[in-house]
């Protein structure tokens, strides 16, 4: 019984062939400025990673497809994180879209509820006692 021979590669006149692209994949990503849009004087609203923002009203004719596809998921209070995430974008160019959403009373900014640090011992001594005496 003789072995399995290799077969020697010989080089080809062209590329190998690249592999089949899946859709969406292949196009020319616009610029992150492109989507931003030009601003005049570049403030930003102070934008928490952990801010919570909500839709005041759908979006407008004249949003553009980043705006409105914000204004669709901030039906229910979101992160500005969350956005980011959703969106496939930085978190910079979702606070410059935020802002102009913000500026058009579009959207509704709310701070992260805060739980207290630690509660409240004569609290928890009270409820302790009482529990004891049942």
């Amino acid at each position: 019984m003789t072995p399995p021979q290799r077969q020697r590669r010989h080089p080809t006149d062209g590329p190998p062939p690249e592999p089949a692209k899946k859709q969406g994949e292949g196009k020319i990503p616009e610029r992150l400025y492109v989507l931003t849009g030009a601003t005049e004087d570049g403030d930003r609203a102070e934008l928490d990673l952990v801010t919570l923002i909500v839709a005041r009203s759908d979006a407008p004719q004249s949003a553009t497809p980043e705006q409105a596809a914000l204004l669709g998921l901030c039906i229910a209070p979101l992160s500005v994180a969350e956005l980011s995430a959703y969106l496939n974008l930085p978190y910079s160019v979702v606070t410059v879209l935020l802002t102009e959403l913000l500026t058009a009373e579009l959207v509704q900014a709310r701070a992260p509820i805060v739980r207290q640090a630690l509660p409240n011992r004569s609290l928890l001594e009270a409820v302790m006692h009482g529990l004891q005496k049942l």
